[in-house]
């Protein structure tokens, strides 16, 4: 199982984390729009560990608390990927879902 967990909530940084089966991959990017980064970064994850958009089975999104507008794109994007790829979506205060989230 291959889930992309997507935190734009925090003002200063970005943060795309893929969870499969045996490993995890995690990129953060210093704040920049993250409208226009996101989206890239989700793709950079998936290219650096050879897998396609079809091979993920969940899209996590962290919905807050944290930046209005951040988390409005992170959810969007999560809600995008979603309904695209047909998978399920799912949502939660990060560090309650992932306690090993720094």
């Amino acid at each position: 199982m291959n889930r992309i967990v997507i935190d734009t909530t925090d003002n200063t940084k970005t943060l795309i984390r893929l969870e499969g089966d045996n490993s995890t991959d995690e990129i953060i990017e210093p704040a920049k729009p993250r409208s226009q980064v996101t989206l890239l970064l989700v793709e950079k994850m998936l290219k650096k560990n050879n897998l396609r958009p079809q091979d993920l089975d969940e899209v996590f999104v962290n919905t807050g608390p944290g930046s209005f507008t951040g988390t409005r794109v992170g959810v969007a994007i999560a809600n995008a990927l979603g309904f695209g790829l047909d998978i399920k979506v799912n949502g939660s205060k990060l560090r309650e879902a992932l306690p090993k989230y720094s």
